[in-house]
């Protein structure tokens, strides 16, 4: 496969979200904006942040302001990035070859495994799918890309 998951990723992308708990059959959105931008050593610094809707006990439902960090590294083929957290510690393997588009990260006592499409030269998903004692939800992801200077975060 002659695909360059960096080149692919550079830029600004809108994210819409679906978040469901299926312990207790709720379900709240996120919609954002994420960068990819170069780092260090061939890498890509990850940044998403949007707002969140989730409801609330009392039948309403709180929206906030979300964010987070991640660092891509190159992998041991240009097809594919490990994913890290800002401190350096391993999360997973992100890649959209059919043969590792799947991966999976332990958050004691829960287990996350994450799945990859791509659907385009503009889009991409992934869900998470996250089980065990303490969680059980679906989180699923759609990314577009955006015009050059339309990523919104006031850059």
């Amino acid at each position: 496969m002659n695909f360059h998951l960096r080149a692919y990723l550079l830029g600004s992308w809108s994210v819409e979200r679906t978040l469901w708990d299926r312990s207790s059959g709720t379900r709240g959105t996120f919609t954002g904006v994420a960068l990819f931008s170069p780092a260090d050593d061939d890498g890509l610094d990850f940044h998403e942040e949007g707002t969140v809707r989730w409801p609330t006990p009392d039948g309403g439902a709180f929206t906030g302001p979300a964010s987070r960090n991640y660092i891509l590294q190159p992998a041991d083929s240009p097809d594919a990035m490990d994913m890290t957290f800002p401190d350096g510690r391993p999360f997973h393997r992100m890649s959209f070859r059919e043969t590792a588009s799947q991966d999976n990260h332990w958050c004691d006592p829960d287990t996350y495994r994450v799945t990859y499409a791509l659907r385009g030269p503009d889009e991409f998903s992934y869900s998470w799918d996250v089980q065990g004692p303490r969680k059980d939800l679906l989180l699923e992801s759609v990314l577009r890309r955006l015009a050059p200077d339309a990523d919104g975060l006031g850059s």
